[in-house]
């Protein structure tokens, strides 16, 4: 009897199986915001009085202000308003998610981009894992010195098409995103939106202990490469152990490109690559010397996919067919952020994420003096949870830190250290992160895949930053 081979995909039903038993989502962030709901009801609530700061024009809270408040939790009808609430509040970054879709679906219509990343990948055979250091060096800077995360959301399409062609998988192409993003914002060296705000309220100049901050961004980015090198090589040799293979095979298996038959990359198809590269080029300019947020990347990006769709040679149908089949890839990554966002509005309607700040800034008042700069790392870990935003956080726990700091004789510039750890970490880490979610939507990921990825490089980046605070803290920085 002649023997039967194995084929090394899992069969059509063992697929199905695994993937049915996966909890969706959208599920997982109903449960968040149910939760969260329920704290309402729990927790006390109160509140911080906030004051005009004129050195930056924004408004921090008081020290010592906090004031009890009659408890308000959540009604049912708030509950179910909150969804609404979130969409709109996260407007923004879900209608800048639309068009980035959009655009990239235009593109790819064009097979300007498909036939540009075949072309690429065939001249790095067997030299592929150099993807990995590159881009993170990118991502990483871009964090660092312009506070970019959200914005990086634009690359995850084309990211993935990279790591399926190269043999990795999609849990790779998030991290060599927000993995290295997320190392540049705990490693901030320039970054306006978490350093510049932490450094003026806490009274500092903005370019003090900046070697320190290299020496940081570069202990975070070169181990946060080191473990995705890792990673992506194993997968390579061995895609089974890969968390994501079951659903790579499901959703991300066509995104693989043929190397070895490849379409001529023609004038037309050059032309849009050009588009598209000169779209990225003005929107780095526009963040570094006018500003640009989200708004206005996603105008620039709207542009790039329409003139990149009329260069391609498709009819203004085609374009428009194209731009509403991206926008539906990306509706469930937009209502990730939605749920997201409705978590923490009914915390802060119902007056109890200020308490929940107050308590953990209490407990760091039975820490040890020799252990405070750690304990303020943890502390701001677990209010990123509730306050991902980083000018938020700044605003809302530096004024606390500073007085903590000046109490036990801490330096004032490594309690702004510890701020910028715990600023990022749990970013990528907590169901409320709204652009990890979205990201690993557009991959067809689960949460809990990401989780397993990413805890040995969570465990690394917190060891790097205990013993960084602790070198910090004997030598006085």
């Amino acid at each position: 009897m002649e023997k039967q081979t194995r084929t090394p995909v899992i069969n059509d039903q063992e697929r199905a199986k695994k993937i049915s038993n996966t909890m969706h989502p959208m599920l997982l962030m109903v449960i968040v915001v149910l939760f969260c709901a329920v704290l309402t009801y729990i927790l006390p609530a109160g509140q911080y009085q906030r004051v005009e700061d004129e050195a930056i024009g924004k408004e921090i809270i008081l020290a010592g202000s906090f004031t009890n408040e009659q408890r308000t939790p959540a009604t049912p009808m708030e509950i179910l308003t909150s969804l609404t609430r979130g969409l709109q509040y996260g407007a923004d970054v879900i209608f800048f998610l639309f068009i980035i879709g959009g655009m990239f679906a235009i593109l790819n219509g064009t097979g300007a981009l498909s036939v540009g990343i075949a072309n690429l990948l065939r001249k790095l055979r067997g030299r592929e894992l150099l993807l990995i250091p590159i881009c993170m060096v990118f991502f990483g800077l871009g964090s660092s010195f312009l506070g970019n995360f959200e914005e990086f959301l634009v690359f995850v399409p084309l990211m993935l098409a990279c790591c399926m062609t190269a043999g990795f998988d999609s849990l790779t192409a998030v991290g060599i995103i927000f993995m290295a993003a997320t190392a540049g914002y705990a490693g901030a060296i320039a970054n306006p939106f978490t350093i510049g705000n932490a450094l003026q309220i806490a009274g500092l100049e903005t370019a003090s202990a900046m070697s320190a901050r290299v020496v940081l961004f570069v202990l975070l980015e070169v181990a946060s490469i080191g473990y995705l090198l890792w990673y992506a090589h194993a997968v390579r040799k061995n895609p089974r152990i890969s968390g994501a293979y079951v659903y790579d095979q499901e959703y991300n298996r066509g995104k693989c490109l043929d190397l070895d038959s490849l379409p001529a990359l023609n004038l037309r198809k050059t032309l849009v690559i050009l588009v598209f590269a000169l779209g990225i080029v003005f929107a780095v300019w526009g963040v570094i010397t006018q500003g640009y947020y989200v708004d206005e990347l996603a105008a620039v990006f709207l542009v790039v996919g329409v003139v990149g769709g009329i260069v391609g040679g498709l009819r203004a149908g085609e374009i428009c067919n194209n731009f509403v089949k991206g926008c539906h890839d990306m509706l469930l990554p937009g209502l990730m952020i939605g749920l997201a966002h409705a978590a923490r509005i009914l915390l802060e309607d119902a007056h109890v994420m200020d308490s929940i700040l107050r308590a953990i800034a209490g407990l760091l008042t039975n820490v040890p003096n020799v252990m405070m700069a750690g304990g303020m790392f943890v502390a701001h870990e677990a209010i990123n949870v509730f306050i991902p935003s980083g000018s938020a956080q700044a605003f809302a726990t530096m004024p606390l830190m500073v007085q903590l700091a000046d109490n036990v004789g801490l330096s004032r510039q490594v309690a702004v250290i510890a701020y910028q750890l715990g600023d990022a970490f749990t970013n990528i880490l907590a169901p409320t992160g709204g652009e990890i979610l979205a990201a690993l939507a557009i991959c067809r990921v689960p949460f809990s895949k990401w989780i397993r990825f990413l805890l040995p490089l969570f465990i690394i980046w917190w060891v790097i930053s205990f013993a960084f605070l602790a070198v910090a803290t004997q030598i006085g920085l």
